[in-house]
């Protein structure tokens, strides 16, 4: 089948590639519709590798996926052929601890596309477990269905803030994964949520939204306007999203005593933290990794309406632009949050 193949880091390829596909009974075979951009597909792109993980052979990319199902196993009945869905890229052994005590996401063995060496999904088609594909309600396009991947993560660190009705929130970073994050914590309560960040494009995209308010860093602290928003308490939340050392380091200053931090930005490198200065507020800290039994949720939030993604979407590419469009990803243009793939 034709994929979108990173040969080796900086080459990328439109070609034939054989994957293999073995389909058991509790699988479906799905046609591939829209494919999402993540920031991860383009790292490979531009350096070969994340962390431990580096592209020793040719890879298919993508992982935020919505398609058709066009073939269901033997033993699989709550799904069939034409349902539309969208799918968990992640999959773990079932038979792990982690996976047992249901924090499927940070089971060591989980296998998830487009990190070496397990490939993508912008490929025609893809086999895949039934039971990390969801069906997609009829009010949610195969576009938001590829948004739902991203959407998880912000509904994971909405949840691990515990957020409350009219708490006040404050988001660091306006990349896709803060706007993920800032729609997330209103659909879970926020009074307000608070979004700083130093691309003035970004923040007026989010800034949109009924409920969000922005705050450009160049002129301004976070500090200076939540303090000044709150009172001098503090906000309730505070979610770090960009992986900035600097904004790292300032979250302290803007949590509320007995407040939350939820770091989901991850650092290229070790970051200095003031713990004496969280200890004296007794707040929270939490981290995310992913996300774990959140999908069901994030469609239902879309389904309703109460969540619109479609903004967001920045560019739509055809499946033989697939080049084209990854380029322009690696450009981080200012005014892009997420560009698809159609196949």
């Amino acid at each position: 089948m034709r994929a979108l193949v990173l040969e080796q880091k900086g080459k990328l390829s439109l070609r034939e590639f054989a994957v293999d596909s073995a389909f058991g009974p509790n699988d479906v075979r799905i046609r591939t519709h829209t494919v999402g951009i993540c920031g991860s597909d383009v790292h490979y792109y531009t350096h070969g590798k994340i962390g431990p993980f580096v592209l020793n052979a040719p890879m298919i990319l993508g992982h935020e996926a919505a398609g058709t199902i066009i073939e269901v196993g033997a033993e699989v009945h709550d799904l069939k052929v034409g349902d539309r869905v969208c799918m968990e890229p992640g999959v773990p052994d079932p038979n792990s601890r982690a996976s047992k005590l249901g924090i499927y996401n940070v089971d060591p063995a989980v296998q998830f596309w487009a990190t070496p060496p397990v490939h993508g999904c912008l490929v025609a088609e893809i086999v895949h477990p039934a039971r990390f594909a969801f069906r997609l309600p009829e009010t949610v396009s195969f576009a938001e269905g590829a948004m739902v991947e991203p959407f998880a993560i912000g509904m994971q660190a909405a949840l691990r803030a515990r957020i409350q009705p009219g708490d006040i929130a404050v988001v660091c970073g306006a990349g896709p994964i803060g706007m993920m994050v800032a729609l997330a914590a209103l659909a879970g309560g926020c009074a307000k949520v608070l979004v700083t960040d130093v691309a003035q494009p970004k923040l007026d995209i989010i800034a949109k939204y009924q409920g969000i308010e922005t705050v450009n860093l160049r002129q301004q602290t976070a500090r200076d306007y939540i303090l000044g928003m709150t009172g001098g308490w503090g906000a309730d939340v505070v979610i770090e999203c960009s992986g900035n050392a600097a904004a790292i380091m300032d979250l302290p200053n803007l949590v509320r005593p007995g407040g939350a931090i939820v770091l989901v930005g991850m650092p290229v490198e070790p970051v200095a933290f003031d713990i004496v200065g969280l200890q004296a507020k007794e707040a929270r800290i939490e981290t995310v990794f992913r996300y774990a039994n959140i999908y069901d949720r994030a469609i239902n939030l879309l389904g309703s309406g109460r969540v619109d993604l479609k903004p967001l979407i920045s560019a739509t590419y055809r499946f033989d632009e697939s080049i084209t469009a990854f380029e322009r990803a690696a450009e981080h243009r200012p005014t892009d949050v997420k560009i698809q793939i159609v196949l």
